[in-house]
């Protein structure tokens, strides 16, 4: 009999979870060569703001209505589609860049058109898992993919040297390739899933907004969740976009002598791979200890050690501190995200829960447009150190308001979250 807690002792799972981790490593090799290439083209950090924004804006207006039709859906069919979207929009990048035709605003088009289909390609994934294990094991499922992204965020930069260094000029374009293969393996997994989907009945009479205001009323009616999902706002604005700007310091911040493209370009990948370490770290440890009481002091220490790396990180030019301090930040975001997301998942009903998290990934990525826009500009008019120190003081601020105004967060939550 499967372990109940043990959410890869499912088949289902399992398989989708494999599946996705190669893709995401594609994605992240992406990710990472993507806001260089656009620097490389523009030479304007502001140009990096604008990339963000494209890629999140869609989540603002699609992220919503997303939480409520894929109730009514099948999600597993809902993530194929999306998930096939994404692929073409890699391979088509690809020859773009391999064709020596991609301009600043290829990249901006087809991040919206990434952010779209991510937008509702999320909520489907996260309402699907629920039906691929059993609920016991949502809190270990949660952890594990959390694990496979930020393991993705080590391996996916690492990639990327090879094809940098070994393709030269042609790298950054079969990156994208390697990417849109990677999308095959995720997508043969969901077709092996031979789960049943969890459909709740439309009603005659229901509309997009009274299902949504259902959803609302459950948010309202648990004050705990009301404030996870506030809370998540403020890092989404201040403190997530200064991932953009890694570029800026790889370039820029922490430039040497005789720095050719090659050794730019590898410690682009070596920055972004720190926060993937640390992330990765956080991802393994909730994973092992997905079942640990006090949630939500370990939130709270994962905001504040977030905030503080950022602070830090704006003020030094030493690469290897820099490095130190990225892993320090990366390690806080998963651990405040991704406790946020169990805390929020344990207390919504299977029949709320689409509606329920697609708020709380609107808040987190509904803001998000406008603080790469904001981070942006004001690495632009100012520096990036500045924008990123601004962003880690305003989120330090924020945290410690809600620590001392809302003490209910870092204390021990898991029963408060039982409607």
């Amino acid at each position: 009999m499967a372990n109940s807690y043990n959410a890869l002792s499912f088949r289902n799972f399992r398989l989708f979870w494999v599946g996705q981790f190669v893709s995401l490593i594609g994605t992240w090799m992406q990710n990472t060569v993507q806001p260089y290439l656009a620097y490389q083209l523009t030479n304007q950090p502001f140009y990096l703001g604008l990339i963000g924004f494209s890629a999140s804006i869609p989540g603002l207006f699609i992220t919503l209505p997303a939480g409520v039709y894929v109730e009514h859906m099948n999600k597993r069919i809902v993530v194929i589609i999306m998930q096939a979207v994404m692929m073409l929009q890699a391979f088509y990048l690809g020859y773009l860049t391999l064709a020596h035709l991609v301009t600043i605003w290829h990249i901006i088009i087809l991040s919206f058109i990434l952010g779209a289909a991510s937008s509702i390609e999320i909520t489907a994934r996260q309402a699907m898992i629920a039906e691929l294990i059993s609920k016991n094991a949502l809190p270990n499922a949660i952890a594990l993919n959390s694990a496979i992204f930020n393991g993705a965020r080590v391996i996916g930069p690492m990639l990327t040297a090879p094809f940098l260094l070994l393709l030269q000029n042609n790298g950054i374009g079969w990156a994208f390739i390697a990417n849109g293969i990677s999308y095959l393996f995720v997508l043969v997994s969901l077709l092996l899933i031979d789960s049943k989907p969890v459909l709740v009945p439309k009603l005659a009479q229901s509309s997009w907004m009274t299902d949504f205001k259902e959803g609302w009323t459950f948010i309202r009616a648990t004050p705990i969740i009301a404030i996870l999902i506030m809370v998540v706002t403020i890092p989404s604005f201040f403190g997530f976009p200064y991932n953009n700007q890694i570029p800026v310091f790889a370039t820029n911040v922490f430039k040497a002598l005789h720095d050719t493209e090659a050794t730019v370009a590898s410690r682009n990948s070596l920055l972004i791979t720190a926060i993937g370490a640390g992330a990765l770290v956080a991802a393994i440890g909730l994973a092992f200890y997905s079942s640990m009481r006090r949630k939500g002091l370990l939130l709270t220490i994962g905001q504040l050690i977030f905030a503080v790396s950022l602070i830090a990180f704006s003020y030094t030019s030493s690469l290897s501190m820099g490095v130190f301090l990225l892993v320090m930040a990366g390690w806080g975001t998963v651990t405040q995200l991704a406790l946020t997301n169990t805390l929020i998942q344990l207390a919504v009903p299977d029949s709320l829960r689409g509606r329920v998290i697609s708020v709380y990934f609107w808040a987190q990525t509904g803001v998000a447009p406008f603080g790469s826009l904001f981070i942006g500009f004001l690495a632009q008019v100012a520096s990036a150190q500045v924008a990123v120190r601004v962003g880690g003081i305003v989120c330090l601020l924020g945290y410690l308001a809600v620590a001392i105004f809302k003490p209910v967060i870092w204390r021990n939550v898991r029963e408060e979250l039982t409607p």
